[in-house]
């Protein structure tokens, strides 16, 4: 293709690829935020929803938490269910992540960021 002209040939080829994965990257923080995770605590008497980036769009807490001797509980509680949906989020991406540098190529392990 660009006989003649050395290493710059592939330079060019390499410039195209990182452009296409730049576009991929952008994919897939916009799929990441439409995915979403949802972690519980309690046996499910409180959840919270998360995007797949995170970021936490939800929560759900049955009424029978709320006592004013529990307090400290119900806020346990809820504390949890936020950390296990972001604990999900996280695997989710790096899920997705993974699923799209093997679409590309990439060596098996090759972490992308998202």
């Amino acid at each position: 293709m660009f006989k003649g002209l050395g290493g710059l040939g592939d330079m060019a080829g390499m410039m195209k690829k990182a452009q296409e994965m730049q576009a991929k990257m952008g994919e897939m923080q916009e799929s990441l935020a439409h995915i979403h995770v949802t972690g519980e605590s309690g046996a499910g008497l409180v959840k919270a929803t998360a995007t797949a980036k995170g970021e936490l769009i939800g929560l759900d807490i049955d009424p029978s938490i709320f006592s004013p001797d529990d307090k400290e509980m119900a806020e346990d509680l809820i504390l949890a269910a936020i950390k296990d949906a972001q604990a999900r989020a996280n695997e989710r991406g790096r899920e997705e992540m993974g699923k799209m540098a093997q679409e590309l190529g990439l060596p098996p392990g090759m972490n992308l960021p998202f």
